[in-house]
């Protein structure tokens, strides 16, 4: 009898893991059809918040099944992935600041390689991804605690585990994926970046959620 429902188990969990993967792959081919990146173009701001509203919560769902060793919901989903849409939209306005910053600096000569596609691409990474995504990601955990617990915002900020969270998310995630990541993205044509981007969510998910406390 355990055996049989170990079995259950199991094939329940390949099938919803199979389900996961064709959602994911659903997604990213609707985001690389034409009529997407039009839609992306006319709107940018909605375009970024459907698309981290559903990759990004998706690498919630995704941490989840990694921490529990099956799936399930988050508490208060729903929630999170209107969180992770707000982040969209900021994230689609940082990457218009920060690249048109970094080219405006090389052309005035302040910063270098203004001839060079990969060094550029590596400056916007490299300044998106130190002043920026630590701030989104601070506010990523404190907000993901709040909806999760009954408790003021300075007591979320007592309870979270500040040592852990930059020893991994800042300082390790952010040099050794992040900046290399969207280094790649920056190196693509404009269009693509939205495509890049939304698979990039699924990670940013997992990793901002694999490593709470």
């Amino acid at each position: 009898m355990y055996v049989k429902k170990m079995d259950f188990v199991k094939t329940k969990d390949r099938f919803l893991t199979g389900l996961f993967i064709l959602y994911i792959i659903g997604l990213v081919v609707l985001f690389s059809r034409s009529i997407f990146l039009s839609f992306y173009r006319d709107y940018p701001l909605l375009g970024g918040f459907i698309k981290f509203f559903f990759l990004a919560s998706s690498g919630d769902l995704l941490s989840v099944r990694f921490k529990k060793n099956k799936w399930d919901y988050p508490n208060n989903f729903f929630y999170k992935a209107l969180i992770w849409g707000l982040i969209g939209i900021f994230i689609v306005i940082i990457f218009g600041v920060f690249t048109e910053g970094i080219t405006t600096l090389q052309t005035q000569g302040i910063l270098p390689f203004k001839y060079s596609t990969i060094l550029t691409a590596f400056l916007i990474s490299f300044f998106l991804n130190t002043i920026f995504a630590p701030t989104m990601m601070i506010f990523h955990r404190v907000s993901d605690y709040y909806i999760d617990h009954d408790t003021t915002l300075l007591g979320t900020i007592d309870q979270i585990d500040w040592q852990q969270f930059f020893s991994i998310v800042i300082f390790k995630t952010i040099p050794f994926f992040w900046i290399p990541a969207h280094t790649i993205t920056f190196l693509l044509p404009s269009e693509y970046r939205v495509i890049f981007a939304a698979i990039l969510g699924i990670f940013l998910g997992f990793i901002l959620n694999i490593f709470k406390k």
